[in-house]
């Protein structure tokens, strides 16, 4: 029976290195830019609530940006993977990636001084973009911008090999870890750079997704 070839966007090293930008980037918005979860829209509807909940109604709707722009990248990613047909499929993803490299250099050259509510709204965008353009690692669904969803899904696939034996289901847990700590990575990498660099560290996720850009489009060998 011929074995099916696995997307090249699907392969582990893919999600590891967008996971690193998904991790990178939430330390970014969170030390720089205000103290606002670029990935994790429910840190940031918590702390809407809270300041909701005591009187800070200025300051809670701080907190409704990134929710309203991650929102829109979602949107805005349906509307164009819809727009292209099976055999353009990979030009979707490489659109995708090309968006976000472009984006995020421009953001490297926006100084402190520029309100942290657009830069926030930015990132938050590039983050779902992302996360709805790339979901899944060796055909199993998975976030490369947050960790609740891998940390449940590596814990079930565990469960069931503690329960079954299936060595395959071990592997399969062990790649949500894995994501995992490559999302660890990134946040340690992020909290690093950017106290050497500031602003222009952002860059260093650019790096990453440039490589992303030309392991996608690089033919894989018959």
């Amino acid at each position: 029976m011929q074995q099916t070839e696995m997307p090249s966007h699907e392969k582990f090293k893919i999600a590891a290195m967008l996971t690193i930008v998904g991790g990178f980037l939430d330390t970014y918005t969170y030390i720089l830019r205000g103290g606002v979860f670029a990935n994790a829209q429910t840190g940031n509807m918590v702390l809407f609530s809270v300041n909701l909940a005591r009187g800070n109604w200025v300051d809670s709707t701080y907190f409704l940006i990134p929710i309203f722009a991650f929102g829109a990248g979602v949107f805005i990613t349906n509307i164009l993977s819809k727009k292209f047909s099976n055999k353009q499929f990979w030009n979707f993803e490489r659109l995708i990636l090309s968006s976000e490299i472009i984006i995020l250099l421009i953001v490297g050259f926006l100084p402190l001084s520029v309100p942290h509510g657009i830069v926030n709204v930015i990132i938050s965008f590039i983050c779902s973009i992302q996360f709805n353009a790339f979901r899944k690692v060796r055909n199993m669904p998975y976030a490369s911008i947050m960790c609740t969803g891998n940390l449940r899904s590596g814990i079930d696939k565990l469960i069931f090999y503690f329960t079954t034996k299936d060595r395959h289901t071990l592997k399969n847990a062990f790649h949500y870890f894995g994501v995992i700590a490559f999302f660890i990575l990134g946040a340690i990498t992020g909290t690093l750079t950017t106290k050497l660099l500031s602003t222009y560290s952002i860059w260093f996720c650019c790096l990453l997704l440039f490589t992303v850009l030309c392991m996608i489009s690089t033919k894989p060998k018959v």
